[in-house]
């Protein structure tokens, strides 16, 4: 007896995806599900749908993955512009994963789980209307961590997932990564330098204010993907620090600020690789004014 109890504790211990089932929660254009068992529990995924959406079509598909240093954050942080992305025709997606405060895990659980996400929207795929050889991967600052870990680390994977449905997406968008350089000194946690670049990496764009420390790291990634042959980008603000894409809020002069700058800089790279068609339908402010970094 006592070794069949070890052997389902055991079991237990593993965490599993989920099949797309009835949503748990529903409203217009958007539903939540839950996508993985956990040790420590549930998480879920909420996904935003664009006008006209059904099961079996082939939209391209954005994960979105909240930042707070792997401690704090919400998959909330990235509902509006997952809202826009979803407008625009794509199926969006801003999942959960563990963190320290909630789960009192480390960032590789965080970043297991991310895979995880991309992995679970590519298994459901036709029952969630997304094409997966288009499926793009992003997030801010942790977050971004983990979105840029999918496609440049092997390091993360989950155990007992079926691997040979890849969790590594086709595109990248980027807020403010928090990466380091291997070596470096300011290392805080091991994911930060699990990066590694090859040829043939997804196309990825990243967005840093000047002021942010992080920046640096970014650029070291960028140019190592551009001299192997691949596309990157980087945008910078100028003048301001970490975290500067989550401003929403309007200048005194009623003007938009930052989150409607890297927005529509967003729609412009995902137009280019065929992800989206038509212009974009969030304008930015000259006051708020982007710079292509040379790589």
């Amino acid at each position: 007896m006592k070794t069949f109890i070890v052997c389902l504790l055991a079991i237990s211990a593993h965490a599993e995806l989920l099949p797309v089932a009835k949503p748990l929660e529903s409203a217009a254009n958007e539903r939540t599900y839950a996508y993985k068992n956990t040790p420590q529990g549930e998480l879920k995924v909420n996904v935003f749908l664009p006008e006209g959406w059904q099961p079996g079509q082939k939209h391209a598909a954005i994960l979105m993955f909240f930042g707070g240093a792997w401690t704090n954050g919400s998959p909330t942080q990235f509902g509006t512009k997952a809202q826009y992305l979803a407008s625009r025709g794509m199926v969006a997606l801003t999942p959960e994963y563990r963190i320290k405060t909630r789960h009192q895990t480390t960032p590789r659980e965080s970043c297991e789980d991310a895979n995880s996400a991309i992995r679970w929207a590519r298994i459901n795929a036709s029952a969630l209307g997304i094409d997966p050889d288009r499926i793009v991967a992003s997030g801010g600052s942790s977050g971004g961590t983990c979105a840029t870990l999918t496609a440049l680390s092997t390091s993360f994977e989950a155990a007992g997932e079926d691997l040979s449905v890849s969790s590594k997406p086709n595109a990248l968008v980027l807020y403010n990564p928090a990466l380091a350089e291997p070596g470096a000194a300011r290392v805080q946690a091991e994911v930060m330098t699990a990066w590694k670049v090859a040829k043939n990496e997804p196309p990825m764009i990243f967005f840093f204010g000047t002021n942010d420390q992080m920046l640096a790291a970014s650029r070291e990634v960028a140019k190592q993907l551009v001299a192997l042959g691949n596309r990157a980008e980087i945008y910078t603000a100028p003048g301001v620090g970490h975290g500067f894409f989550n401003d929403t809020t309007s200048t005194k002069n009623g003007v938009p600020g930052w989150h409607e700058a890297v927005l529509y800089q967003t729609d412009l790279f995902l137009t280019s690789l065929g992800y989206l068609s038509g212009k974009p339908t969030v304008k930015p402010d000259p006051e708020h004014s982007l710079t292509r970094d040379g790589l």
